[in-house]
C-alpha cells in the first residue's frame, strides 16, 4: 500500500475532537508505520503531534514526509515527560497516546469517541488490543477486560486496561489530574489510571483498537524492573488513602498479583542453561514463594495419569475447581432440557441480541450510503444513518425483501465495489466456505466501505430451518485469522462478548428481561457468546 501522507482535511471529514500524540525514543524505524495507522483512521484526528524524547536517530526524516504532523523535540527526559509535552501542546478535547513502535486499527478513534459520546462524564475510555510480532503477525487473540463498575478497586487488583494506546482521555481531566508522573520510569500509565479512576468514572468498549508490537526490546520486557515500578505505583496509591475496606482488600490482592505475574514471567523468560534456569527460579521464589511452589505442584499434578488423579480428588473431596462436593446448587438449571428451545425468543429478547444490538448501536454511523443486509433490512432500518439505497441478499427468490438472490459464497453474487456498508448479522456460520463468503463481501465493498458482522461463539444450534446448515461457531482467534487473510492486518477489529454467566443463561434460553444486565457487560474471551467484526476495505490512498 502506498504511504499515507497526511490526514484528511476538514473539508473532507468533520473534526473528531481528538489529538494523537506519539512519543518516540530511538524508534524512527517504526514511526512511519505508526503514523500510517493514524492516517488510516475512519475518523481523522484534529492533529498529530510527534514528541522526540532526545533520540539519537532522526525521526524528522520520517515526519517531514507527513506535512500535517507536528514534530516537537526535547532533551531526553523519559516517556512521562514526553507525553506531558505532547499533552500541553495538544488543543483537542480528547487525546490518545501512541508509542512509536505500536499501531492503531482503523476504527480506534471512532470507537473511542463513540464510547465517550455514550459516557460523557468519563475521565477516559478504552478498548481492546492484540499482541503482534515484529512483522505484525498476531500473537494470540484479542485482549480486553472491562472494569467499568468499581473501576478504582478493580484497577488496584491489576492493570486491566492492558495497553495505553487503547485509551482515549478527556484532555482537561487528565491535565487536572496532573498528567503523567515524571518520577516514574515505567508503569506511568497504570499510575494515571489509578489517579483518574479516583476522580472520574471509567468506560470501556470491546473493539480491538490497537496492536501491541512485541519485538524483544520493549520497556515492559524487564520483569524485575516492571515489578519494582508496579509495586511503587501501588504504594503511591496507598499514600492517597483507602476510601473503604474493599479498596484495601483490592490493594493487597494487587500486590500479590504483580508478584505472581512477574515471577511467572521470570521463569518463562529464563535461558536454556541450567545455571540460568536455577537463577531465574531463585529470583521467582523470592518474589512469590507460595505461588511458585504451587506452580511446581500443579506441573507435577498435570503429569499424573488420570487413573491416579481421580482417586486423589475423591479422597480430598474436591471438584476440579476445588469446590467441596455437593456445594453447587443447580436449582432450576438442574435439567436436561433448556428453559427455552428457541434461544429465548418465546420468552423475551435472547441474550445474544443484547451484544449484537449493542455492537450495531456503537457502529451505527457506519450503516450509510448504499447498504446491504442479509435476510431482511431490519437492522439497517433500525440503526442506519443516511442510507441512500437499501439492498437485501437472500438465498431464496421468494423472500419478500430480497433485491439480490444468491449464495454469498459464490463469486460474483454481489456487484463489485458497490456498497458503502454491509451488515452481516448471525449469518456467516451458516456458510460452509466462510472464507469465500468473506472474500465476496470484501469484493462487494467500495474502497473505504465498512462491514459489520457478528457470529455465534457458545450457542445452541437452531432446531428449525437453519439447523441443517449450522456449520460453525467461532472464537475471537478464528475471526482474527480469517479476516487478516482477506482484509489484512490493521483493517479490522474483533470484539468478543460474553462470560460464563452470559453463556449459561443463553444456552438455557434465559432472556434479557430476567437476567442481571450488569453481569453481561463483564467480558471473558474464554466464554465467547458473540464475536463481532468491524472491517474496512482499504485498498486505496485516502
Amino acid at each position: 500500500m502506498d504511504r499515507l501522507r497526511s490526514p484528511a482535511t476538514p473539508s473532507q471529514r468533520a473534526p473528531s475532537g481528538v489529538s494523537v500524540i506519539i512519543a518516540t525514543y530511538n524508534h524512527a524505524h517504526y514511526l512511519a508505520a505508526a503514523l500510517d495507522s493514524v492516517m488510516a483512521q475512519t475518523l481523522s484526528p484534529d492533529e498529530i503531534i510527534v514528541v522526540d524524547d532526545g533520540s539519537t536517530d532522526d525521526p524528522s526524516a520520517v515526519t517531514e514526509e507527513y506535512p500535517n504532523v507536528l514534530l516537537k523535540r526535547q532533551a531526553n527526559a523519559g516517556l512521562s515527560a514526553a507525553r506531558n509535552a505532547g499533552l500541553k501542546q495538544a488543543s483537542a478535547q480528547r487525546v490518545l497516546f501512541l508509542d512509536a513502535d505500536d499501531l492503531l486499527t482503523p476504527e480506534a478513534l471512532a470507537a473511542g469517541v463513540s464510547c465517550f459520546d455514550t459516557h460523557p462524564s468519563a475521565g477516559f475510555v478504552y478498548g481492546g488490543h492484540m499482541r503482534v510480532d515484529d512483522h505484525l503477525i498476531p500473537i494470540g487473540g484479542p485482549r480486553f477486560t472491562s472494569v467499568a463498575e468499581g473501576a478504582h478497586a478493580r484497577l488496584l487488583t491489576g492493570n486491566h486496561v492492558g495497553m495505553h494506546a487503547t485509551v482515549l482521555y478527556d484532555r482537561a481531566k487528565l491535565l487536572s489530574a496532573g498528567g503523567f508522573d515524571t518520577r516514574l520510569r515505567r508503569c506511568e500509565d497504570y499510575d494515571v489510571y489509578l489517579r483518574m479512576s479516583r476522580l472520574h468514572p471509567i468506560a470501556s468498549h470491546s473493539a480491538t483498537v490497537a496492536l501491541y508490537r512485541i519485538h524483544g526490546v520493549n520497556m515492559s520486557s524487564n520483569s524485575s524492573e516492571m515489578l519494582r515500578w508496579a509495586e511503587y505505583v501501588l504504594w503511591l496509591d496507598r499514600r492517597r488513602g483507602f476510601r473503604n475496606a474493599a479498596e484495601r482488600r483490592a490493594w493487597e490482592t494487587g500486590m500479590k498479583f504483580w508478584r505472581r505475574w512477574y515471577a511467572d514471567e521470570i521463569i518463562e523468560r529464563a535461558g536454556h542453561g541450567a545455571s540460568q534456569r536455577i537463577a531465574s527460579l531463585a529470583r521467582a521464589m523470592s518474589l512469590s514463594p507460595r505461588h511458585i511452589a504451587w506452580r511446581a505442584v500443579r506441573a507435577g499434578w498435570q503429569r499424573l495419569p488420570q487413573h491416579m488423579v481421580r482417586p486423589i480428588r475423591k479422597l480430598l473431596g474436591r471438584s476440579r475447581k476445588h469446590l467441596p462436593l455437593g456445594t453447587v446448587d443447580l436449582g432450576d438449571l438442574n435439567r436436561t432440557q433448556p428453559v427455552s428451545i428457541d434461544f429465548g425468543w418465546d420468552r423475551g429478547k435472547p441474550i445474544d441480541r443484547y451484544y449484537v444490538e449493542r455492537f450495531l448501536e456503537q457502529n451505527a454511523k457506519d450503516i450509510r450510503g448504499r447498504a446491504l443486509e442479509i435476510g431482511d433490512a431490519s437492522y439497517c432500518r433500525r440503526f442506519g444513518q443516511e442510507i441512500e439505497q437499501q439492498d437485501v441478499l437472500h438465498v431464496s427468490e421468494s423472500a419478500p425483501q430480497a433485491t439480490i438472490v444468491g449464495d454469498l459464497a459464490r463469486a460474483g453474487t454481489l456487484p463489485e465495489a458497490a456498497f458503502d456498508s454491509i451488515v452481516l448479522i448471525q449469518t456467516l456460520h451458516l456458510i460452509y466456505d466462510m472464507k469465500a463468503a468473506v472474500e465476496e463481501v470484501y469484493r462487494a465493498l467500495k474502497p473505504g466501505g465498512i462491514l459489520l458482522l457478528t457470529v455465534p461463539g457458545i450457542s445452541p444450534i437452531d432446531r428449525g430451518e437453519w439447523g441443517h446448515t449450522w456449520y460453525w461457531s467461532l472464537t475471537g482467534q478464528a475471526a482474527q485469522r480469517l479476516f487478516s487473510e482477506v482484509f489484512g492486518i490493521g483493517n479490522f477489529s474483533v470484539g468478543v462478548d460474553g462470560n460464563v454467566y452470559a453463556a449459561t443463561c443463553f444456552l438455557q434460553g434465559l432472556v434479557l428481561e430476567e437476567v442481571d444486565r450488569a453481569k453481561l457487560d463483564e467480558g471473558d474471551p474464554c466464554y465467547p457468546v458473540i464475536v463481532s467484526v468491524r472491517a474496512r476495505r482499504l485498498d486505496a490512498v485516502i
